[in-house]
């Protein structure tokens, strides 16, 4: 799989309070609720993302009060 880069100034990581080994675990994660927030992507691709397991995933939205973006279509894709 291809993979894309978004290079962010350090100064502005060191100021986030995230510990550097984090760094990108976070940001993955952050990236991919905020997308699934404004249902720019599915719950399937938000995990993904976030290279996290569909059962971790599923508690960060109600976590954050992300309404859940799940409908008839996401539901005959879980399916098949």
């Amino acid at each position: 799989m291809k993979m894309l880069s978004i290079p962010i100034p350090e100064e502005i990581m060191i100021s986030v309070k995230i510990p550097r080994k984090r760094w990108e675990t976070e940001l993955k994660k952050e990236l991919a609720l905020q997308l699934y927030r404004e249902a720019l992507i599915s719950f399937a691709n938000a995990h993904r993302m976030a290279e996290m397991s569909k059962t971790d995933f599923h508690y960060l939205p109600g976590e954050r009060k992300i309404p859940r973006q799940y409908d008839v279509e996401d539901y005959e894709k879980d399916l098949g």
